[in-house]
């Protein structure tokens, strides 16, 4: 049978004419997606053509064209004013004229309206100069060359306001502190009216660190935009940065003094859009950081927040415990010195870095990785934390249900999870977790709100005889776990022993912070000993209870 040829595509090729217009159209317009539409050309072959480096000619004219038009710009403003300056002159001289002439004929109410319908319309004019010169200021963007690779989505996701709260962690030498200070003055360059806030844990680290390193970004940034730098008037003393055309203020305050934070007062409509924590982890808390936030975070509708921290090595500290946590406006962003080219550092850091690696892998794998290692009191070291799809929920079998029963301050907790003893790995993809709340309406809740029915089994605390009472008389299939002297002990080394623990953050918050948090207890001295500690471990408890009719079995 004879072979088919395929007739082969090709693409039209523009002609020395069509490029030329193109090119034309683009100097004259400067805009790549508009010339892209006269020209019904991709924006890709608009920018090909005239980002050539070998094209000196379209450079000149651009650089001509931008010349021409600000020439003409001054040209009109200086026009405009002469015409300006002398039909008011003409009025005033008029107007003073007869002022000197009052008669029975002239008002002196009419002589102070035409006073102040000058200065009115002169108010206005210096405004609509002030626009004008707005719109026609170019807008600022960190050059390619500065962005490091670990930091090109990051960017995207920031210029595109995906979320409004950025936590950058990472290890030494991962350069997050360099993306900062270089964003910030770009941001507060475009958006005249916004001003920042730069915090650290206590005052007088501040000059040294976060003000030096905002200094760094502005003159690395300067090397583009020769501009920057001379926008701004820094000083020392106080400790603040001031543009000194638009009268913005980079403010720098020390988490010690809340006051100070509190009575921050930006100028005249201009508010507080960006907030930097440098050392976020020496923070003492949430509770600390949300009554900042909320000081801070006022008279505007957009605010972005940089959130800088090396990763501490605990799980159970406050920032490895609430990054966890479900928040559809937090990113959470992770660098490493290995996405930073070796020019940037320096080859003796990563000499320093490879020879920390073969002597102590946990130690630099936090320092330098910005990795969670724990500090060896963690029970469960096997949790995943990750989406747990619906796709995948569907085709789970095996499923339990457990129940660890409390009121106040001890909450009830129920959980729900698959188990596969192929992969000896386990799934915990629901959970309710509650205080104060009767039997009968936690009943309620679970049928409606989960979808339990009647004969789903639900393995519960035996020590609570009564509950469970409760729920068999609402019609529930629950039944008490089975205990013996060492059940605490021997159902938590089992879970330990998993190959995997894999915990749906989002749908399973609580049991996500439990597991990950979990230690075993410290003699007085704060070293580690043997046992589990009965407190915070409420879903765990509810695990264990659900699972009690597989760990029971020997050789499990």
């Amino acid at each position: 049978m004879p072979k088919v040829s395929k007739k082969k595509t090709s693409r039209t090729k523009l002609t020395d004419k069509q490029k030329k217009k193109i090119i034309a159209d683009y100097v004259d317009n400067n805009n790549y997606s508009e010339t892209a539409r006269m020209n019904n050309v991709s924006e890709y072959t608009v920018r090909t053509l005239c980002k050539n480096e070998n094209n000196k000619e379209v450079k000149e004219k651009i650089e001509q064209k931008k010349e021409e038009n600000t020439k003409t710009m001054i040209e009109m403003i200086s026009k405009t004013n002469e015409k300006r300056l002398n039909v008011i002159s003409k009025l005033v001289d008029a107007i003073d004229d007869k002022a000197e002439k009052v008669d029975q004929f002239t008002s002196v109410k009419d002589l102070a309206s035409a006073y102040g319908i000058l200065i009115d319309k002169e108010l206005k004019f210096a405004e609509m100069q002030k626009v004008n010169l707005e719109k026609n200021k170019p807008l600022i963007y960190m050059p390619a060359k500065d962005i490091g690779k670990g930091f090109v989505d990051l960017y995207r996701d920031i210029k595109e306001r995906k979320h409004d709260d950025y936590w950058l962690e990472g290890g030494r030498g991962s350069i997050k502190s360099s993306f900062w200070s270089q964003i910030v003055p770009e941001e507060l360059e475009n958006h005249p009216n916004w001003c920042a806030v730069c915090i650290r844990k206590v005052a007088n680290t501040l000059k040294d660190s976060v003000y030096s390193q905002l200094e760094w970004g502005m003159d690395k940034l300067n090397e583009t935009f020769p501009f920057i730098n001379e926008n701004w008037k820094k000083t020392t003393s106080p400790l603040e940065m001031k543009n000194k055309n638009t009268g913005q203020m980079i403010y720098f305050r020390g988490a010690d003094d809340p006051g100070k934070i509190k009575s921050i007062k930006p100028p005249k409509g201009m508010y507080i859009a960006l907030i930097i924590y440098e050392e976020f982890d020496q923070m003492n808390g949430m509770n600390e950081v949300r009554k900042i936030d909320q000081s801070v975070k006022r008279g505007g509708n957009e605010f972005i927040t940089f959130r800088i921290y090396n990763t501490p090595k605990s799980k159970r500290h406050f920032v490895n415990v609430e990054k966890r946590l479900p928040n559809p406006k937090r990113l959470v962003h992770r660098s490493t010195y290995l996405d930073v080219p070796v020019d940037w550092l320096g080859k003796p850091f990563f000499d320093d870095a490879e020879l920390l690696k073969q002597n102590n892998p946990t130690v630099y794998a936090n320092e330098y990785l910005g990795e969670e290692t724990g500090d060896g009191g963690n029970v469960f070291e096997n949790v995943e934390l990750r989406e747990i799809t619906d796709e995948e929920i569907k085709n789970f079998d095996y499923l339990y249900q457990g129940m660890d029963f409390g009121w106040y301050p001890d909450p009830l907790a129920w959980t729900k999870m698959c188990y596969q003893p192929n992969k000896l790995t386990l799934y915990i993809f629901d959970e309710f977790v509650v205080n104060k709340m009767s039997n009968t309406k936690v009943w309620s809740h679970l049928q409606k709100e989960k979808g339990v029915k009647n004969d789903d089994l639900i393995t519960a605390d035996s020590a609570a005889p009564k509950d469970i009472a409760d729920f068999q008389s609402y019609g529930s299939l629950m039944r008490g776990a089975k205990k013996s002297h060492d059940s605490v002990d021997y159902s938590t080394k089992w879970l330990a022993r998993l190959a995997k623990i894999v915990i749906d953050p989002k749908r399973c918050p609580k049991a996500a912070e439990e597991f990950t948090t979990y230690e075993h207890p410290q003699d007085k001295d704060g070293n580690y000993i043997s046992g589990y500690i009965d407190a915070d471990n409420h879903c765990i408890d509810s695990v264990r209870y659900a699972l009690n009719p597989i760990w029971r079995r020997k050789g499990e």
